[in-house]
């Protein structure tokens, strides 16, 4: 059988890709002449899903009176649209805060020095290993990486997945991990085992036949549909499968240490913004409790990091917030985060 995994098929696609991410920032810069909100509404980009996303908005609105104008991301480039359109307008900001959907970006923000530190009330609330000690950034609402298996295939257990992944890996799927949380993953290991260690990991398994997709979605449809046998995924894949019905089971994915993988949205103030008291108020919002239970209580079951009312969580909350405690710090990941990077566009963008 010839090999699942297939990169120089694969490189054409992710170019394209990477030429999209681009064009999109350009684009959205474009767009702002035509999307030009009023000189008194706090600027937030968000890369978090609308459909989640714009309720909790409203309701900041409706609670404080300040006019939000809000630009979401595009599906094609997740946060990476918005990263890059901050990135250009640093010498002349137009956001005031940045939702983002993961921490990678994040912290390139951080190291481009484009964030500007607050410690209000709702940091105070969030744990300190998903949060910046300086306050440039807190985390909030979080997924956490997964095994996705489908139980007409394999039984939903530690000892099962690791005698599966031991074997050929045909039947295992991932998304590419140049994007999303993958990269998070594979930063993560970047940090703890070194280049050497996880080139050589990278390396045995796409010899061993390692599937890579297009997204965590399409890991989550494949699984799903019984093409593959198990993947990694999060958890807001997971839910939306297992809603329809689908024959999935989920476990953590566990690093060497046993800790999970927990990936928080954050919230960041972009400095030089010209609204800072209302861009205050709204990462105190976004940081709250109420805020968190909301996000908690939709579809996505996304997981609360500063104290809720335990007593109104979902079932399924519940245990993901179990799993989460044992989260690992994504506050620090020192020079993993560009040294990776530049280690998968290597890879793929060749």
């Amino acid at each position: 059988m010839a090999p699942a995994h297939t990169p120089n098929l694969d490189r054409g696609f992710i170019r394209r890709l990477a030429a999209l991410a681009a064009g999109v920032a350009l684009l959205f810069g474009a767009y702002w002449l035509l999307w030009s909100p009023s000189q008194k509404s706090l600027v937030v980009y968000c890369a978090h899903d609308s459909i989640y996303a714009d309720q909790i908005l409203r309701d900041f609105e409706r609670q404080t009176g300040i006019s939000v104008a809000v630009r979401y991301d595009t599906e094609a480039t997740k946060s990476l649209g918005l990263v890059e359109l901050l990135l250009q307008e640093k010498a002349n900001p137009r956001c005031d805060v940045f939702w983002n959907n993961e921490v990678l970006g994040t912290l390139q923000l951080v190291d481009e020095g484009l964030l500007l530190p607050y410690r209000g009330s709702g940091y105070e609330r969030i744990p300190a290993a998903f949060k910046d000690a300086d306050g440039r950034w807190a985390g909030f609402a979080a997924r956490l990486r997964l095994w996705i298996v489908n139980t007409n295939h394999l039984a939903p257990t530690e000892e099962a997945i690791q005698q599966a992944s031991s074997r050929d890996l045909d039947r295992m799927v991932i998304a590419k991990p140049l994007y999303g949380t993958t990269r998070t993953q594979y930063t993560l290991l970047w940090k703890l085992w070194g280049r050497a260690k996880l080139l050589a990991w990278d390396r045995d398994r796409r010899a061993r036949h390692l599937r890579e997709v297009d997204g965590n979605s399409v890991v989550k449809d494949l699984v799903s549909a019984g093409v593959c046998d198990l993947g990694w995924s999060d958890t807001d894949d997971f839910f939306e499968a297992r809603d329809e019905g689908k024959p999935v089971a989920m476990l953590p994915v566990r690093l060497e240490n046993g800790k999970t993988i927990c990936i928080p949205n954050t919230v960041s103030i972009i400095r030089g913004t010209r609204h800072l008291t209302e861009a205050q108020k709204l990462v105190n919002f976004l940081l709250s409790e109420k805020s968190e239970m909301a996000l908690a209580s939709a579809k996505s079951r996304q997981i609360p990091l500063g104290p809720v009312g335990n007593a109104r969580l979902p079932d399924d909350v519940k245990q993901l917030q179990r799993w989460a405690a044992d989260g690992v710090s994504l506050a620090d990941l020192g020079g993993a985060n560009a040294e990776c990077l530049a280690w998968l566009k290597s890879e793929y963008l060749q």
